[in-house]
């Protein structure tokens, strides 16, 4: 530790002083992510097609995967054929989660993942890694191109409102985006060295790496997974 640069020391009153100062922009932004969510939840919504997907019991019209809710929040996760390990950044997000299906139920809603791969392989995989939510396959359906996650990689976070028979698309974001839904890129970024990424703006000496290469790979991902 000795060798990395570290924070200048201060009084007590100065430090306290300068959080002050910190604290008026860290409400500001808290205050701004009340007025997107404000907006957000003006968006009109758009009308989706009767999808069937695939589930551990075959084929699933979009409408039943909501169960007993009315409201649906889909990762949809990267899918490469042929790869044992699936994208470490998809299985860092869905790793993160352990107990949505109780946090959501009192908001009348469910969270599930939903991938390009055939159902078995997607289903072995979320086994490998020791994931506990419900995955479902678009292998077979337009489903995934159709809302930004299309064959070949793309990842998105999509949310439906279902009002009866018919499903709606409300809300979608992909990239950067889906960081603000994990709690863990927060944690670290109140860490005094932060997620330690080149890209970051830092204080001179500060340790920094590649991007993305401070997080571990699928498979210490499934370890933990298992372990727990």
């Amino acid at each position: 530790m000795s060798e990395t640069a570290l924070p200048e020391i201060a009084d007590q009153q100065t430090w306290q002083a300068q959080l002050d100062e910190l604290r008026v922009r860290e409400k500001a932004a808290t205050r701004e992510l009340d007025a997107i969510a404000a907006q957000r939840r003006r968006l009109p919504m758009v009308e989706m097609p009767d999808y069937v997907l695939e589930g551990t019991e075959g084929p699933v019209r979009l409408a039943d995967i909501f169960g007993d809710k009315n409201q649906l929040i889909v990762y949809n996760h990267m899918w490469f054929e042929g790869e044992e390990w699936q994208c470490p950044g998809c299985t860092f997000f869905t790793s993160q989660f352990r107990r949505l299906d109780d946090m959501l139920d009192v908001y009348d809603a469910r969270f599930v993942v939903v991938t390009q791969g055939p159902i078995d392989e997607a289903l072995a995989y979320k086994a490998r890694v020791g994931n506990s939510m419900d995955w479902y396959s678009t292998a077979h359906s337009p489903f995934g191109e159709d809302v930004g996650a299309p064959r070949g990689g793309g990842f998105a976070v999509n949310v439906f409102l279902r009002d009866g028979d018919k499903v709606y698309r409300t809300w979608h974001t992909s990239g950067r985006g889906t960081e603000q839904l994990g709690h863990l890129p927060g944690l670290v970024d109140v860490l005094p060295f932060g997620r330690q990424e080149e890209w970051q703006d830092v204080p001179d000496g500060w340790p920094q790496y590649p991007t993305y290469s401070r997080g571990m790979a699928s498979q210490e991902y499934a370890k933990y997974g298992t372990e727990a």
